[in-house]
């Protein structure tokens, strides 16, 4: 299977278990997966953004922001699970920049895209996850979308070429963005088996096991070349 068509697989598979204190219904206490992803990569060339009857590359962001990764569990752990709250979530539009360059959020959650400087942003996508189109608006404004759908959505600027960001929906929990240093760390995680896969820039790794013991810190690092 390619592996964006797997991603896309893995955000929307299995129920998910309720999480109350690190603890699973049948008593166990849950676990930790931690780790580091280094990103070998070279950025890609910048290309155009993408109009109106297609889609093209994001520029290319400083490196720190593309540095940024996700780490998620290929498949959730079966159980029962309620979201009793409402999630939201910020992407800002800074210094023509979309902050954070990278959100992962799980379904249901509404974004807000304010606008912090002072000209006029406009937030699309043409992702087939969630197509929008926000409209032109100016500074101390804000817009917000809800996204119910699991998938990658790619984020633009219709104003600015060079700003670009992405939003990775998740139908579970159990992933995590990754710090300054390349460092994640996934909470909560039921004890068991998991293949867990790392995200960078729309380049998947291949999945890796990991054995999660009751109560323990189950750490698995990749390399993306």
């Amino acid at each position: 299977m390619h592996r964006s068509a797997s991603f896309i697989v893995a955000l929307g598979a299995g129920l998910l278990v309720a999480l109350t204190g690190g603890v699973v219904a049948n008593g166990a206490r849950n676990g930790v997966i931690t780790g580091h992803v280094d990103i070998r990569r070279q950025p890609a060339a910048p290309s155009r953004r993408p109009g109106v009857a297609d889609l093209g590359t994001p520029a290319v962001q400083p490196t720190a922001e593309r540095q940024m990764s996700v780490v998620y569990l290929e498949s959730a752990p079966r159980g029962a699970f309620e979201q009793n709250d409402t999630p939201r979530a910020v992407m800002d539009q800074r210094d023509e920049t979309f902050v954070p360059h990278v959100l992962a959020v799980t379904t249901g959650t509404t974004v807000d895209f304010p606008n912090s400087d002072r000209i006029y942003h406009n937030v699309f996508s043409l992702s087939k996850t969630q197509p929008f189109d926000l409209g032109r608006y100016a500074v101390g404004r804000s817009k917000s979308l809800r996204f119910d759908r699991p998938g990658i959505v790619r984020v633009f600027c219709d104003i600015h070429s060079h700003m670009s960001a992405f939003i990775l929906v998740f139908n579970h929990p159990f992933f995590s963005v990754t710090d300054g240093g390349g460092r994640y760390r996934i909470e909560n995680v039921p004890p068991g088996n998991y293949t867990l896969v790392a995200w960078n820039e729309g380049v998947a790794s291949e999945s890796k096991a990991v054995t999660v013991s009751e109560g323990g810190v189950a750490e698995q690092d990749f390399t993306l070349r």
